[in-house]
């Protein structure tokens, strides 16, 4: 900021221009390094359940609470979740496939004293964690086996019709190239 207000205080002739322009880039280039060193990034795919999967019950699961302190208009959400015996505070930036995303823990009386922020705004689930396989083709036309994590919510409550399932990637190519499932149904990730 200094060097721009110093830059716009040279005369015109002086090739000011060529300097607020490297300045801006220079800043752009810095933010973006320090962005993808400080800040993790989530690449998520969203979807609704048309189906449960058989024999759910034989899959790790888990009760999980979670309450909204604020969701803005772009997305971006803070929430509040408890998960087993362990509480934590996420953001997570925007509706998009690509969040930024910054989870960190909570002691119980941290998030006791939080929660009351979540009144009206609160979610019940079990969360099932089941591994799923599908094949794909490489640039190479070799088939490549692919296995991932599907995390299959049943919603309680307020929202005991809603069945949600996610799948994290390492890249977005990666997501790109998933193959859902039969029971998958609508994909709602920027929603």
């Amino acid at each position: 900021k200094k060097l721009q207000s110093n830059v716009s205080m040279l005369p015109e002739d002086s090739g000011k221009e060529k300097l607020q322009d490297s300045s801006t880039n220079i800043t752009k280039e810095v933010k973006e390094e320090i962005e993808k060193i400080i800040i993790p990034k989530e690449i998520e795919r969203k979807f609704l359940v048309k189906a449960l999967p058989e024999n759910l019950d034989k899959y790790p699961h888990k009760e999980i609470i979670q309450g909204y302190v604020a969701i803005t208009e772009d997305g971006t959400e803070v929430r509040l979740r408890k998960k087993w015996q362990k509480f934590f505070q996420t953001i997570k930036s925007s509706w998009n496939k690509i969040r930024d995303e910054f989870e960190i823990e909570l002691t119980k009386e941290q998030f006791e004293v939080l929660w009351d922020s979540t009144i009206g705004k609160r979610v019940e689930k079990t969360r099932y964690e089941i591994p799923y396989e599908y094949e794909i083709t490489s640039k190479e036309w070799k088939k490549i086996k692919v296995t991932k994590k599907i995390e299959l919510d049943i919603y309680y409550g307020k929202l005991d019709w809603m069945l949600s399932a996610e799948v994290e990637f390492k890249t977005e190519e990666e997501s790109d190239n998933f193959i859902t499932p039969e029971w998958f149904g609508k994909e709602v990730t920027d929603d």
